[in-house]
């Protein structure tokens, strides 16, 4: 199993698009996906699995992502970066012809480089991080969400100056962690994403007060744990995402209760809000929308819970979780002992437990206990779908 670089005391594997940075050079695993299938899944077609099915014949990948539009990414061992899916905006950072759209073609290596140490796919465009922690982004910049100070698409990586170790690629912005803890942010700021206080959007890094351990965005709203394990958020607020026992939008940190806190995660896509955390104790919280279950409460807003809860409801009673996903209205985790669960929507199988049946509250995804990573994604219901490395 590969070692996991941590950022001080916290497991960064969490949002989406971000998963925790590993080393090269050691251990890996195979990797599978399950639920909608729009290209991926790299497999030249266009069906849903409702089990996890093998993608290529691998066995040394570290890191996958995917996104809400077609595209996935993941690292090997070898520091080799790939991507394959759709090429809308030149994601795939191989090159192409941005205004061809690629789907199932195999898998495009992003450059020749062989130092990848992160990688996170927002909705249009793709942010990774290297082993000497310069910042690389690619793909569409319509909100300046490349923090390049343009507006300009890329096909290929180009640098963001800074020294960086963390990076979480969101909607239509990015936020950032400099190697001196410091947050970054840039792109829209249509709900106070960005944490500026304001509703200003800008196209270049401006700074959020503070030391910060990780930062995950998802649709307009931002969540990061400081380093001294306390828990922020700011954005939109719609479903009660923030976990602030409210649905009003910040435009600025505002700390949620006073727990410590190991690792969050927050649900990307549009439409509905929901986040996932773990504490220090390893204990899981989540909050927010809840209408297909994906909260894990055993209930849902289709029998006789609320539509969300605006504040951390516990998951279960267990202290073994190390890992969270939040795809589009349904969640997964990995225990410390290496088994992965799964609940909420699943009328396209993006659960993985070879049905189509709503799962209110977690349930291990066959019985392996070798997963090491994971992402979930989709835009909408249709279109869910998650990845994942087995060893």
């Amino acid at each position: 199993m590969p070692t996991v670089i941590t950022l001080g005391s916290a497991s960064a594997w969490g949002f989406g698009y971000t998963h925790t940075p590993v080393s090269q050079g050691v251990g890996g695993g195979s990797l599978f996906g399950w639920g909608a299938n729009n290209g991926e899944f790299n497999l030249d077609n266009s069906s849903y699995y409702s089990s996890p099915t093998q993608i290529g014949g691998s066995t040394k990948w570290l890191q996958v992502t995917t996104d809400t539009s077609n595209f996935s990414a993941a690292i090997k061992n070898d520091g080799t970066l790939w991507t394959w899916g759709s090429n809308s905006f030149g994601k795939l950072g191989a090159n192409l012809d941005p205004s061809t759209v690629y789907f199932s073609t195999g898998l495009q290596k992003v450059g020749n480089s062989k130092d990848w140490l992160q990688v996170s796919a927002g909705q249009y465009h793709v942010a990774a991080i290297k082993t000497n922690n310069t910042l690389w982004v690619w793909g569409g910049n319509s909100s300046g969400q490349l923090g390049l100070g343009n507006f300009t698409n890329y096909s290929s990586p180009v640098q963001v100056g800074g020294s960086w170790k963390f990076v979480s690629a969101g909607v239509f912005f990015t936020v950032a962690i400099k190697t001196d803890n410091t947050l970054w942010a840039w792109g829209d700021n249509f709900t106070g994403q960005l944490g500026q206080g304001n509703l200003t959007s800008f196209s270049s890094p401006v700074q959020i007060s503070g030391s910060w351990l990780t930062a995950v965005s998802g649709g307009g709203s931002v969540l990061g744990i400081k380093t001294n394990n306390k828990l922020y958020a700011w954005g939109d607020n719609s479903s009660g995402q923030l976990g602030l026992s409210d649905t009003t939008a910040r435009s600025s940190p505002v700390q949620v209760g006073t727990d410590n806190w190991l690792s969050v995660m927050l649900n990307l896509t549009g439409g509905q809000y929901h986040a996932l955390a773990i504490k220090t104790n390893n204990s899981l919280w989540s909050w927010g929308a809840n209408m297909m279950g994906q909260l894990g409460l055993n209930s849902s807003g289709q029998s006789t819970a609320a539509y969300y809860y605006s504040s951390p409801k516990q998951v279960g009673f267990l202290t073994t979780w190390s890992k969270v996903r939040a795809g589009k209205e349904f969640s997964l985790a990995i225990s410390t002992n290496g088994t992965l669960w799964a609940w909420g929507a699943n009328g396209v199988g993006q659960l993985g437990l070879g049905n189509t049946t709503y799962y209110s509250s977690p349930n291990q995804i066959g019985t392996g206990t070798t997963w090491i990573d994971a992402t979930a994604n989709g835009y909408s219901y249709a279109s869910a779908h998650a990845l994942a490395i087995k060893t």
